[in-house]
């Protein structure tokens, strides 16, 4: 394991908005990551989706497979992603589930694939009760994004972002296996996330890291604990590219530490339809667009 990172941590029930949109800056230009606490998603249904997520990973593979992922939505098994492609492993051991919201033109194109009622009758309903309070909380959010990039507070609500809810929630089991030959084996190998901000809940098993220098060689790789209640946030590339690189899209990656570990990342991207373009308050004479 590497040396332990501390993370900002930022109070998202704090009336001072224009203080708390600054600390969310700086943790957006020095790290990429931050803990976001007092966020209104109660403890009870982070662990409520945590144990509904074992009871489908506990399911034999042949009903897992029912609901296998064509295109963005569905059942992942293990070692069907590998997200860092010079790897020389097979996969990375860990397999998926990803859901979206069942509403607009993306839940018509891509529905969702639920396990069947008799087999896990409170899953549908406890899901669809977490996206919609997560996703409150990225509004939320994404207005404090607004103000410490000196915007007014709706302008994601002003270009469109939310118009249709392209946000998709991915629940993950890593399988925790170690290799005999002593190499580090991971579970979701070295990457960046695409979109705009992902808001990771996890169990609190050990794993996560983060290399705030990606173009550094040797990479050094910081542990990120788990925080009980709290959420995991980090940028992706879409908004590094939309602030003309000013705030960071982190390498990440999940290493095996012997056990298995669940998590529970929403990644929170724009309506399809919403331009994305450098941001009048990211670019100057002297720092144009990229």
């Amino acid at each position: 394991m590497g040396t332990a990172l501390k993370l900002p941590i930022i109070d998202l029930s704090s009336p001072e908005k224009l203080s708390t949109s600054r600390l969310i800056r700086q943790a957006c230009l020095d790290h990429g990551f931050f803990y976001l606490t007092n966020h209104g998603v109660s403890e009870e249904l982070m662990e409520g989706v945590l144990i509904e997520s074992k009871k489908l990973f506990s399911l034999p593979l042949v009903e897992k497979m029912v609901m296998a992922r064509h295109g963005f939505r569905g059942y992942s098994p293990l070692y069907d992603e590998k997200l860092e492609s010079s790897s020389t492993s097979i996969g990375d051991s860990k397999e998926m589930f990803t859901f979206g919201s069942s509403e607009g033109v993306l839940g018509q194109l891509y529905p969702n694939k639920w396990p069947l009622e008799e087999l896990l009758p409170l899953w549908r309903p406890t899901m669809e009760c977490y996206y919609k309070n997560v996703m409150d909380v990225g509004k939320k959010l994404f207005g404090l994004v607004a103000l410490a990039l000196n915007l007014k507070e709706n302008y994601f609500e002003q270009v469109g972002a939310f118009n249709d809810q392209a946000a998709v929630v991915r629940l993950l089991r890593y399988s925790g296996e170690s290799n005999s030959s002593g190499e580090e084996t991971c579970g979701a190998s070295a990457h960046s996330d695409f979109g705009m901000i992902t808001l990771l809940a996890t169990d609190g098993v050990a794993g996560l890291q983060v290399c705030r220098d990606k173009d550094k060689e040797p990479k050094v790789w910081e542990d990120v604990a788990g925080i009980k209640g709290t959420f995991v946030v980090n940028i992706g590339d879409l908004m590094e590219r939309w602030t003309n690189g000013l705030f960071r899209s982190t390498l990440h990656r999940v290493v095996s530490v012997g056990k298995e570990r669940y998590s529970v990342a929403v990644f929170v991207d724009p309506d399809p339809n919403c331009v994305v373009e450098c941001l009048e308050s990211c670019c100057s004479e002297t720092y144009p667009p990229r």
